[in-house]
């Protein structure tokens, strides 16, 4: 019988852990992706040659970070139900 608490215990443990990895994951992807829009607008409202450098490249990069953000979140949600 100590076997089994011993064993549930241990469950409980792992998922409270792989949780909390998730959390944190996910909040990093989602912090992320804030940080490139506030760069790309940043870059927008700037103007002149830094707009027509960067302008582009930071909207391609977060269409990207959203993208691998959803996934990650989508799949989250499916695999971690409880």
């Amino acid at each position: 019988m100590n076997y089994v608490f011993l064993f549930l215990k241990q469950l409980t443990i792992q998922n409270m852990f792989t949780g909390t990895i998730l959390k944190i994951l996910s909040i990093m992807l989602l912090v992320t992706v804030g940080i490139v829009l506030i760069l790309g607008i940043g870059t927008l409202f700037k103007g002149g040659e830094t707009s027509k450098k960067y302008s582009n490249k930071l909207m391609q990069l977060r269409v990207l970070l959203q993208f691998i953000a959803i996934l990650a979140l989508v799949g989250f949600a499916y695999f971690f139900k409880n």
